[in-house]
Order: structure tokens, then sequence, then C-alpha cells
């Protein structure tokens, strides 16, 4: 399996984010990245491409008033007189066809949370997280597994909204820039919303997800069982649930993604399952993700990885190279 890494996606340094009615430091640091460098190796430099192009591939997910935003809300923020970073405070409950101005309002338009916060090098950090998931799907595309070290992460982030860490959608944009019948199996300890919203009703995408049951878990609005439809399958699982179970829904998505006899695999991949994981609550250990990766490898088509949660630093990178080894 070919690994990818763009340094410039280090440019993404939030300080902080507000949730449970407090503000916490950003969970989204640095140092996951360098857990996982240093437990997998070598690592591809992705080829330099025209920023045009970045956003020709980011707009097949992704609407371009949204892409317009995340571009120029640092800029817009700072120039409001405010220091920091870009955190939204007020929320559409009924979503209207508003042509708003001020940069609060238009943060409050494309995004559904506090927990997404834009700092000076978040754009950057997204221009590098492109390039390096355009190389990985070019190795894909070629008949090869790739592993796209995506950061930050994407799988929360929708049409035309960010939230939950993500800005991109990293798994979605793959998936519809392959040109190919794809399964996206997401196996993050949270729902992937943003995925489910871009792809829900596409002809040639299934989405499968399994996570925790959004009755008790982040996002809440997303995930439920009653959800699925043609083309999208959802797995809630319980807190607590540890590999026999998480295998057994596993096996089911991958049986039901295999039914579409899938050409490319995207695996939307969360280490945030792991025991010891400080803001989730599943059982698996570092010893189950070669399993879990041998589960998905047996779909047997050319598979593109991309990094999702995981936030017990130490273990992450064992974790990751656990379930990449399948490949």
């Amino acid at each position: 399996m070919r690994g990818f890494w763009h340094e410039g996606q280090r440019a993404h340094r939030p300080t902080q984010e507000f949730f449970n009615g407090a503000l916490h430091p950003a969970a989204d640091v640095v140092e996951r990245v360098d857990s996982v460098l240093a437990a997998i190796g070598p690592w591809e430099a992705p080829a330099d491409r025209p920023e045009a192009a970045l956003l020709a591939a980011a707009a097949l997910a992704h609407d371009a008033d949204y892409l317009d935003l995340l571009r120029s809300a640092y800029a817009e923020w700072r120039a409001a007189g405010r220091s920091g970073d870009v955190l939204p405070y007020a929320f559409p409950v009924v979503r209207r066809p508003l042509a708003l101005e001020r940069i609060d309002a238009r943060l409050g338009q494309h995004c559904y949370d506090t927990c997404a916060p834009i700092a000076d090098g978040t754009w950057p950090a997204l221009m590098a997280g492109m390039k390096t998931l355009l190389a990985a799907l070019d190795a894909v595309q070629a008949g090869e597994h790739a592993f796209a070290l995506t950061r930050p992460p994407g799988h929360h982030a929708g049409p035309g909204y960010m939230g939950g860490y993500s800005y991109l959608n990293w798994a979605a944009i793959a998936a519809l820039a392959s040109g190919r019948r794809t399964a996206i199996l997401d196996i993050d300890y949270h729902h992937g919303n943003g995925t489910q919203d871009i792809v829900t009703g596409r002809d040639g995408v299934r989405f499968a997800s399994l996570h925790a049951d959004p009755r008790t878990d982040y996002p809440f609005f997303w995930g439920h069982a009653e959800e699925s439809g043609s083309n999208v399958l959802n797995l809630p699982l319980p807190r607590g649930t540890a590999f026999a179970a998480y295998d057994a829904a596993l096996a089911q998505a991958c049986d039901w993604l295999a039914e579409d006899s899938p050409e490319v695999l995207v695996v939307s991949f969360g280490a945030d399952t792991f025991e010891g994981d400080p803001i989730s609550h599943f059982a698996i250990r570092t010893a189950d993700y070669a399993a879990l990766g041998a589960r998905a490898a047996a779909l047997g088509v050319p598979t593109l990885v991309v990094l999702e949660g995981g936030y017990a630093v130490e273990a992450l990178g064992a974790n990751v190279a656990g379930f990449l080894s399948a490949f």
C-alpha cells in the first residue's frame, strides 16, 4: 500500500473549540500526524497541482459558495476586527435562501456546530490535503491500494457545511472523482453525516457506516438506522461495543457493499473506535485492527483509505498501521 502525505497539512492549527458547554483545546492536533508518520512508511509527497484543479475536484462534492467561504473566512474574520480562530455562534433553524454579507451570518449558513474552527492556515492545509487525496486516488485508479494521510478529518463536511473538525469531505470527493462504481465504508466512531448527505441518491456510489448510536452520541441528528435507503446503510452500535459485535456489523456492511460489485473502495477510517480514545466509547483494541482491515480488504478491489478521527495520540500510529497491514 502506498502512503501519501503533504507537509502543508500541518498549517491547520486551531487553538480551541466549543462543546458540552465550555471551550476546550482543539482535539485535531498535529501530534496525531506525527504518531502516524512514525509508525508507517515510506511516504510519498504528492505532486503539485494548480488550485483551480483542486477546487474543481472539491466542487464534485461541495457547493461553490461554501468553498468560497472556506477560502475567505479567516481574512473576513480579521477584517471585522476579530482575533483568534473563526467560530460561528448563530445557526438558522429554518434555512432560507438569504443573501447575507456579515461573516458571522455566512458562517452560520455553512456550519452546524462550534467544533470546526478556521485558523489562519486552514485553507492552505485543505489545499495540501487535496493534493494528498488526489495523488492517492491516482494510485487507486491505476489498480493499487493507497492511504491518504488526510488532515483535518472530512466525513462530517456536507455539500455546503462544515462541522465536527471537518471542512472538505475527502471520502466523498474521492468517490465522485473516481468516475467508477464506488463503495464507501465509514468505520469512524461517529457517523459520517456529511458523506451521507453528499452521496444519498447518487448512482454508482454506496455508503455504509458503522458508528455510535446517534441517540447517545454525536452527530445526533444523522445516522439512525431508519435513514438507510437504496444506497445508504447505517449500522448504529451501542457504547461499549467490542470486537466481536463490531466485526459482525462490519461483515454485514461489507456484504451489502459487495452486492453492487464495486470497482473502487474508499474507507473513512477513524481510530476513535479504540478502547482508549478520550472522546469515544467503543472497546476495539490495537490487536483488533488488522482483522478489521482484513475484513475490508476481502472486498478485493483497489482501495483508498483516508484518515478520519482518532484522538488517543500515543496509540494512533499503531492502530492505523494495524488496519493498513491487511492491504
